[in-house]
């Protein structure tokens, strides 16, 4: 199979993701060959370097500060047809679920990113993720290929360099649910499994920064005007912004060829 690689993207977290990330795909049995950490400047570059130990990854590469940007980066870093594998820096466990009472935790993620990968290729579909939501009462032991949120804190895809699939920088903070849909309307589906979750802590210091209601509430209106058809706002009990998919069917494409777009957006 196309070998995989596991990007990580940080931002001022070094303890996190010593302590978290990179301890999880250790124990999980991911070789540190497989491992690149994404930072934003040369300043935390010395600073991850300087804290990390060697044995826990293959490289630092010195990307763009913001998620959004950060991922577009990781995408042309690496080469058309590359398997990448995405993790945030603060993932504690990949979980399992068990029963409708029970997670229990994933020991290889190895095998696990193989097999999704398999799964890709099986179903002709690019992107792959978990259940955002760490609750096995609402989990179901499924995998789906129509339209579902794909998380940002872990998933995998097949990488292609076309400028229809980067999110717009207005959606910063929210860049995952544009990025399910860009996925969604170039291919016709996605693949989540819906029985897989992972344990981090959300909107933790680092990462994103401050101002994330201003940012959430950015990015809700951003995603509700361009895909109204798609969209869904509302809004939390505390007040945030939110948004949600509306169900729409898998719709596989077995004609469309996908041409390589090179250009920025």
């Amino acid at each position: 199979m196309n070998s995989y690689v596991v990007a990580v993207p940080t931002y001022n977290r070094v303890n996190e993701v010593i302590n978290k990330t990179l301890e999880t795909l250790k124990n999980g049995k991911i070789s540190k060959k497989h491992i690149y950490l994404f930072v934003a400047n040369k300043e935390q570059e010395k600073l991850y370097e300087d804290a990390v130990p060697k044995t826990m990854y293959h490289k630092i590469v010195v990307g763009e500060k913001g998620i959004r940007n950060q991922r577009k980066f990781i995408s042309k870093y690496f080469p058309v047809n590359k398997y990448i594998v995405s993790i945030d820096d603060d993932v504690e466990e990949l979980l399992m679920m068990h029963n409708a009472e029970k997670l229990v935790k994933i020991n290889n993620l190895d095998e696990f990113f193989k097999n999704a990968y398999k799964k890709l290729k099986k179903e002709k579909l690019f992107i792959w993720g978990i259940y955002p939501v760490r609750n096995p009462f609402f989990m179901k032991k499924t995998v789906t290929t129509d339209l579902r949120f794909i998380i940002g804190v872990l998933f995998g895809y097949i990488n292609r360099h076309n400028a229809q699939l980067y999110p717009s920088i207005e959606s910063e903070t929210k860049e995952d649910y544009e990025q399910t849909i860009l996925y969604y309307k170039m291919d016709g589906g996605v693949i989540r499994y819906n029985y897989i979750t992972p344990k981090t802590k959300f909107n933790a210091p680092g990462g994103l920064g401050t101002d994330r209601f201003a940012r959430n509430k950015h990015a809700a209106d951003y995603l509700t005007k361009t895909y109204p058809d798609i969209i869904t706002p509302f809004s939390r009990k505390n007040g945030t912004p939110e948004v949600k998919l509306k169900k729409l069917p898998y719709k596989h494409k077995t004609t469309k060829k996908h041409k390589h777009n090179n250009k920025n957006k």
